[in-house]
């Protein structure tokens, strides 16, 4: 079963890295001492790389328990505090209506293996871009094809991303 989102992936958009660093200075503000880094990671963070126009951000803070002091002022931002939404030792937050999002939030603390699974994927796509393109054209199926079923979108790419990620550990010099 899906639910109301409607999943479109779209061309590169040169504007994302930009609209990444608009954000990220935001969530610096917000955050201060308590934020170690911010990655741009996901799709859009892979140039040429066709994707669902969302941006996803990768806080790196020291502590989530200081989050919960900063949930307020997210909520400020536009943010929709989500928990760990099914990922141990995240915190996530959304912004924009499920039809229309416009950013994903995923804070974990440095030592999560989320953050270097997150940046392996990432560099090595950006370092590989058959596997890229492979990962654009898989994406871009499964949107026509689960075009309102995100669950059904997701598990689809489950196989390439689990099979991409093992090379891109392997890769970045931690498998």
């Amino acid at each position: 079963m899906g639910d109301m989102r409607n999943i479109v992936v779209v061309p590169y958009n040169p504007a994302w890295p930009a609209m990444f660093q608009q954000e990220a200075d935001k969530l610096s503000a917000v955050f201060g001492q308590a934020c170690l880094a911010i990655h741009h990671i996901g799709s859009t963070a892979i140039p040429g790389m066709r994707a669902k126009p969302i941006i996803d951000i990768m806080p790196v803070v020291p502590n989530l328990k200081q989050l919960e002091t900063l949930t307020p002022a997210m909520i400020q931002l536009g943010y929709e505090p989500k928990g760990e939404n099914g990922i141990p030792g995240r915190r996530y937050f959304v912004k924009g209506a499920d039809d229309h999002r416009t950013h994903h939030v995923h804070t974990y603390e440095p030592d999560n293996p989320e953050v270097i699974r997150h940046l392996s994927f990432r560099d090595y796509l950006i370092a590989h871009p058959e596997a890229a393109e492979q990962y654009a054209s898989l994406k871009e199926t499964l949107a026509q094809e689960y075009s309102h079923d995100i669950f059904g979108y997701m598990a689809g790419k489950d196989d390439f991303i689990k099979e991409t990620l093992q090379k891109a550990l392997k890769w970045y010099g931690n498998g």
